[in-house]
């Protein structure tokens, strides 16, 4: 199993009380990263998300990925998301950017793609829409077409329901042999065989605990057996996202977390992914979560919904992950977590848990990795 970081750019409510906590957000998330690669992570995720306040600030992550493709030398870099609704993003510029990336990196850029997070970002591109499944007739229309415009000389141009381009030549081509490995981002648990069937390697943004990993996991390996890929080689490889936080000593670690206002994002989470089902009893907005106590983060941990602990404890927490089929585990880490202390994280992992179950150092990307 391999590891990441995601990052988004989530400011909190810490605007409240510092004017430049949007700043101090995202210069905080670039030395998150780059620590990450310091520290042995193969994996940094950067979102794309539009007018959602608090939650993710991170609009323009193709910047904010090219400023680390110079920042950092090993890591790779993925775009979780980009956009590539037509609406949202021209199919060609989202396919430029990927190459531009790919060569700014030097092979490290991974092309995450997905429909975005709700009615109040999609409707902010598409409005009028009234059922949120359009936005899949768009993406399925267009993800086949980045192979083509990467590996054709001229791009034989497109002509669809929702955008059409004449016959141009889509420049830069990526770096290097095929193209960037491609993912998709999985909102729902039938997402993953979807993506298996298009040979498309899954970000899982819909596990929340161990014990789901194993049964999408079984749909997503069962279908990838005989996926017909849209790009130039098979993905096979899911991705799931979780909170960690780790430190010296148990009790620190929990104090950590129940200072963190780790409440607080999952009311942001379903105050704007209202496609998401909402749990029996979850606060409806403005309404939130109760802060946590260090009770409640101790039955998070027994509950397998949170890896939070000493190195030793975070170790096997991680090793649950990998027991249960995972292929990547990423840490969703500035969640209103005080800085250092997540740098403390982030070291930590890579000294104590990293080096005991990533056992391929090389971190060569899919497309390197065919001949076995």
């Amino acid at each position: 199993m391999e590891f990441g970081i995601f990052v988004q750019g989530y400011v909190g409510k810490r605007a409240e009380t510092d004017p430049l906590a949007e700043h101090k957000a995202l210069m905080e998330e670039t030395e998150y990263v780059i620590q990450a690669d310091k520290s042995g992570f193969k994996y940094a995720w950067a979102s794309e998300h539009h007018f959602l306040d608090e939650y993710s600030h991170l609009s323009a992550n193709d910047v904010f990925l090219g400023y680390l493709a110079h920042a950092t030398e090993r890591i790779h870099l993925g775009s979780g998301i980009f956009n590539p609704l037509a609406q949202v993003n021209h199919p060609v510029k989202v396919a430029e950017k990927v190459a531009m990336l790919d060569h700014l990196s030097g092979n490290r850029f991974e092309f995450g793609s997905g429909r975005g997070a709700g009615s109040h970002e999609i409707l902010g591109f598409l409005p009028g829409i009234t059922d949120m499944n359009h936005t899949k007739e768009i993406w399925e229309e267009t993800i086949a077409e980045f192979p083509r415009m990467w590996l054709q000389d001229e791009y034989e141009g497109f002509q669809g329901k929702h955008w059409s381009l004449p016959p141009r030549k889509v420049l830069p081509k990526p770096y290097g042999p095929a193209h960037p490995a491609m993912w998709y981002a999985a909102g729902s648990p039938p997402s993953y065989a979807m993506a298996a069937r298009k040979g498309l390697g899954v970000l899982g943004f819909s596990v929340q605990k161990v014990s789901d990993m194993e049964w999408v996991l079984e749909q997503y390996k069962t279908a990838i057996v005989d996926a017909e890929p849209v790009g130039a080689f098979v993905n096979d490889n899911v991705m799931v996202t979780t909170t960690a936080i780790c430190a010296p000593t148990h009790e620190e670690a929990v104090r950590i977390a129940a200072n963190g206002g780790l409440h607080y994002l999952p009311s942001l989470v379903f105050r704007y992914h209202d496609t998401f089902p909402r749990p029996e009893g979850f606060p409806v907005w403005p309404e939130t979560l109760p802060e946590y106590t260090e009770e409640l983060v101790e039955a998070l941990i027994e509950e397998e919904l949170l890896i939070c602990g000493d190195p030793d404890e975070v170790l096997r927490q991680c090793k649950r992950w990998e027991q249960a089929g995972a292929d990547q585990l990423s840490f969703g880490l500035p969640v209103g977590v005080p800085k250092e202390e997540t740098l403390q994280t982030i070291r930590l992992v890579g000294e104590h848990v990293i080096p005991k179950i990533d056992t391929d150092p090389v971190h060569r990307t899919s497309r390197f990795r065919r001949g076995g």
